[in-house]
């Protein structure tokens, strides 16, 4: 999910006009999203600082957890000489944030709901094995011991193939009370690719790091048309025509799209605007669903993803 809602700063109709109301504003959708994600959910926030912390505490109390926060600097000429300095008393602002949450996944033990840290120790414990047998089951020095069954900081999530080995070996050589060991479901051991879809997707693009620098949209990218009557009074001339305030490069809406999904995996988009996460989704082979409310967004978003469909099918044709 990429969720570019209200930011508390009255930016489109129906913001809110402060950071106060921000949580009852957001509370129906993050309930929403609650009956669609799985555990390998993600969830990609835009906001202002002050926005995101507001809006934080919801989406944790919702089963969200916090990854890392990305910064968007827009650089010195996003203000140029919009600020009067004797009035401002602050910094100039020229950022935004984009925090990325994960799904928290617990799995429902006869003890409790465990965290997969604490579960897989105790499935082994539970077969009655000594926990160095771990590296014979998965055919290693000493990585399965000291690192997919600690319960210490070197603690790190377990490939699939070996969570599948260390079931087969406690199904083997383990109590033969207590069986099926290492399943999510009670009643078969979990496999390979039921592990690992447990887990969002990651795709690492060496080089990019949490601080995004790139000005404003005043290039042929910003779409042009008629700006809602509730949006503020414009400053830069340049965004005079811009049919909506906040519109995101398509490159960052790619790199989030590229980062946590994969071909044809679902890109939801709840607060739509001009579609900006979903004609990225759709050029980049994945299967976007947006919603808007606004008529005149609705048309101009529906245009740009048309545009990108065609785009898309071209270059399937071409590279097939």
């Amino acid at each position: 999910m990429i969720s570019d809602g209200a930011y508390g700063v009255r930016g489109f109709h129906g913001d809110t006009t402060g950071v106060d109301d921000l949580v009852d504003w957001y509370r129906p959708h993050v309930a929403a999203w609650d009956m669609a994600a799985t555990p390998a959910s993600t969830l990609w926030f835009w906001n202002t600082e002050i926005g995101w912390a507001t809006v934080h505490p919801l989406l944790v109390a919702h089963g969200w957890e916090y990854v890392q926060t990305i910064t968007w600097d827009k650089g010195v000429s996003h203000i140029a000489g919009n600020v009067n300095g004797k009035t401002i008393r602050r910094m100039p602002v020229v950022s935004e944030v984009l925090v990325l949450y994960q799904r928290r996944f617990m799995i429902d033990a006869p003890e409790g709901p465990m965290s997969p840290k604490v579960w897989l120790r105790h499935e082994w414990q539970r077969a009655g094995l000594a926990l160095n047998r771990a590296n014979e089951a998965c055919g290693v020095k000493n990585a399965a011991t000291r690192k997919y069954l600690t319960q210490d900081w070197l603690w790190y999530w377990p490939p699939g193939a070996m969570v599948e080995k260390l079931a087969a070996y406690a199904l083997e050589h383990g109590n033969r009370d207590g069986r099926p060991y290492f399943s999510i479901d009670g009643e078969n051991a979990v496999t390979a690719p039921e592990w690992d879809a447990l887990r969002y997707t990651w795709n690492h693009a060496h080089g990019l790091t949490n601080v995004w620098s790139r000005p404003s949209l005043h290039d042929s990218e910003r779409v042009k048309g008629n700006m809602e009557r509730s949006a503020p009074r414009v400053h830069n001339p340049s965004l005079a025509s811009a049919a909506h305030l906040n519109q995101k490069p398509l490159e960052f809406m790619e790199r989030q799209v590229g980062a946590v999904t994969n071909a044809g995996d679902v890109v939801w988009e709840p607060f739509g605007g001009l579609a900006s996460a979903s004609v990225a989704a759709v050029t980049l082979g994945r299967r976007a669903y947006v919603a808007e409310i606004h008529k005149s967004f609705q048309d101009l978003a529906e245009g740009r993803l048309r545009a990108a469909a065609n785009s898309s099918t071209v270059l399937t044709a071409v590279n097939a």
